[in-house]
């Protein structure tokens, strides 16, 4: 997976893109990859989606046109051109993680670690493979390293600090590893680990073993 780091990232728009879209008093969104788009689909992810709001008209003086930099805040750091506005969105990191979190494969942006996965077929191996103690880090080690998609993050030293956002662009693949891995480890616990005698299974271990056609 592609890491793309909030911290280093610089987001890449056209100025003219942009500048329509701040006037069009429709709500808009900024991709990672620097799209200026009016149609939110799942399949992007953004490090800005609203809508400017006119200032309220008043007698004693003409409002102010909208600018790019009033509109995205303090959070967001802005350098603009004729032709390109150049963003860096890491401060923003709270709300680019509300603008995505629905549509991510998993989340790792908490104290907790990852929980689960979006995809249902890979949800059902997570499940299964914690009775054999694979846990879900495990898991999303293989599909970083080995499946097409996009860690979107943020991720700093001295203090180390990282939070992100998983999204898979292979799916097939994702469960083909995921699998893979697992039913590896699950062999590997039955023949070396005393704990995972296969006699000694409980019922839960047992349907896991199933789940993965291990089963006697």
């Amino acid at each position: 997976m592609k890491k793309f780091n909030l911290f280093n990232e610089i987001i890449v728009a056209k100025t003219e893109d942009l500048k329509k879209a701040v006037s069009s008093n429709k709500e808009f969104g900024i991709t990672i990859d620097g799209e200026v788009v009016y149609d939110i689909t799942p399949t992007n992810i953004y490090i800005y989606i609203g809508k400017a709001t006119p200032p309220a008209p008043s007698a004693l003086s003409m409002p102010k046109p909208m600018t790019i930099e009033t509109l995205l805040g303090h959070t967001y750091k802005v350098v603009q051109d004729e032709k390109r506005t150049l963003i860096k969105s890491g401060a923003a990191w709270q709300d680019i993680l509300s603008f995505n979190v629905a549509n991510a494969s998993y989340d790792d942006s908490t104290g907790d670690g990852i929980a689960e996965f979006s995809d249902e077929i890979l949800e059902d191996y997570g499940w299964y493979a914690t009775d054999f103690a694979v846990n879900y880090r495990d898991m999303v080690d293989v599909l970083e390293d080995k499946v097409d998609g996009v860690l979107l993050c943020i991720e700093q030293k001295e203090p180390y600090q990282f939070s992100g956002l998983g999204f898979i662009h292979d799916i097939d693949t994702a469960r083909v590893k995921v699998k893979e891995y697992c039913v590896n480890f699950i062999k590997d616990k039955l023949e070396n680990d005393e704990d995972f005698v296969y006699e000694s299974l409980d019922t839960d271990e047992l349907e896991a073993l199933e789940h993965f056609g291990l089963k006697r």
